[in-house]
């Protein structure tokens, strides 16, 4: 190395470094929102299918998919669990609906956050 590369290594270090740490924290942030998706999915799914059932109700619906959530994610990304009946190509249905807060590097975020819906055809008694 010549007198004039002194010191160079320890800047190239520093430059690359940053740019690894910047790619590291944005997939971090890209699984914690796909695992938060995929977990509220699932839920809303199997709440939706507990609700249809032949004598539940979608508050019953409602109910288990907020303890479904609780038992997996922090209750501070929960924001809201709603339960009703459509009609989907005539099939009378029961709905779920949740809304969450999508964290950002940490168990926080923007209010906004994530919404995911999920359908069970309702059973007849």
């Amino acid at each position: 190395m010549g007198r004039d590369e002194r010191g160079s290594a320890v800047v190239e270090f520093v430059l690359v470094s940053v740019l690894v740490v910047v790619i590291v924290l944005a997939l971090l942030q890209l699984a914690m929102a796909l695992y938060v998706r995929n977990t509220l999915t699932a839920a809303a799914a199997e709440g939706a299918r507990f609700g249809a059932a032949s004598g539940r109700t979608p508050d019953d619906a409602a109910i288990h998919t907020q303890q479904l959530i609780e038992m997996t994610l922090p209750a501070e990304l929960v924001a809201d669990v709603t339960a009703g009946t459509e009609n989907v190509a005539g099939v009378p249905t029961v709905v779920i609906e949740v809304r969450s807060a999508l964290p950002v590097l940490a168990w926080f975020g923007p209010s906004d956050g994530i919404q995911v819906r999920a359908h069970a055809m309702q059973e007849s008694p």
